[in-house]
């Protein structure tokens, strides 16, 4: 993995542009990636993961790399 793409201050950012925490920002990310790996398309299961599901920031670094790359579906 290497790089991480989001630290603290960004989930900060988040958090105050909605007027939430930042566990809330995180819960949030967490319960999207897994509600769309209830039943992954194909490029879902393109995302690197060590488990069943991406964390966010594993999913989070597979889109930075493909943004990075020009790569975009």
């Amino acid at each position: 993995m290497g790089v991480k793409y989001m630290n603290r201050s960004d989930y900060r950012k988040i958090a105050r542009k909605h007027g939430v925490s930042i566990r809330e920002v995180k819960a949030d990310m967490q319960e999207a990636i897994d509600a769309a790996y209830v039943n992954p398309t194909f490029h879902a299961q393109c995302v690197y993961r060590k488990g069943e599901k991406p964390t966010i920031n594993e999913f989070v670094d597979h889109m930075a790399r493909r943004v990075k790359a020009g790569y975009d579906e």
